[in-house]
């Protein structure tokens, strides 16, 4: 089945729209911008629908980030405001309070405390501007679970999440971003790694596999099988115990 950029793009906006009229009449659109392709795409599809003027971009460096200039280029290149809000002296004050306390953190625990820490900071400035929160996952990074609980994989409204890496390139270029913004390789921001280092195969793979079924490496698909089970928790709301008074 061919994929028509142009049609969904334009269904995203009108979704947008939509959207906002019944859950935040006059509210800006308030996006984390990493400079990435899922942020520049969701900043621009905002900037479409609700107006530059009511888009506000949220750049969280951790200390001195090397690319924090592409964020900036995209934010200048849509023409919106945006705060940069470095998260570093709180992440240190966090650690610092923690391992006073006698907490000893895992690996896992500080990977992923800077995103945490960062959409806390964008529902900050989301609630100071009278925004809503945009989620900028895709479809192929929650399929294999690839972000945060209660970091990136929250927000109040997402317009890629049911789309593939490649699905929202063509989106991007639909939209008319340079391609410095849709082709720039994710990285995680986390440890340094490559989206695909950290995963162990490439979106490429993962995309045919979920729009088609198709995966020739047996090792790979086991892979993204497992992943894709064991994380299926981050996309459901919280289990309540069913109670029912007698």
């Amino acid at each position: 089945m061919s994929f028509d950029a142009v049609k969904v793009k334009n269904d995203i906006i009108e979704w947008i729209k939509n959207w906002f009229e019944e859950n935040g009449r006059g509210c800006k659109g308030v996006v984390g911008i990493s400079g990435g392709k899922d942020s520049s795409v969701v900043a621009a599809l905002l900037v479409e629908a609700l107006g530059k003027e009511n888009v506000v971009g949220v750049l969280m460096p951790k200390g001195e980030q090397f690319d924090i200039d592409v964020s900036i280029a995209l934010c200048e290149f849509l023409d919106i405001k945006y705060h940069t809000v470095n998260i570093n002296d709180a992440y240190n004050g966090l650690v610092k309070a923690l391992e006073s306390s006698g907490v000893e953190l895992n690996t896992q625990a500080v990977t992923n405390l800077p995103p945490r820490l960062r959409m806390a900071t964008v529902y900050a400035v989301s609630q100071s501007v009278n925004g809503r929160v945009a989620n900028t996952c895709n479809l192929s990074e929650d399929w294999v679970g690839y972000s945060t609980r209660y970091g990136d994989s929250v927000g109040d409204f997402s317009p890629l999440s049911m789309l593939t890496v490649q699905e929202v390139k063509a989106i991007g270029r639909a939209l008319g971003l340079p391609e410095m913004f849709v082709e720039k390789v994710p990285i995680d921001g986390l440890c340094g790694k490559t989206d695909e280092d950290n995963l162990g195969f490439t979106y490429a793979i993962l995309d045919r596999y979920i729009r088609e079924g198709i995966c020739e490496d047996e090792e790979i698909k086991a892979r993204i099988d497992r992943m894709h089970t064991i994380n299926q928790f981050k996309l459901q709301l919280m289990p309540v115990f069913p109670y029912q008074p007698k």
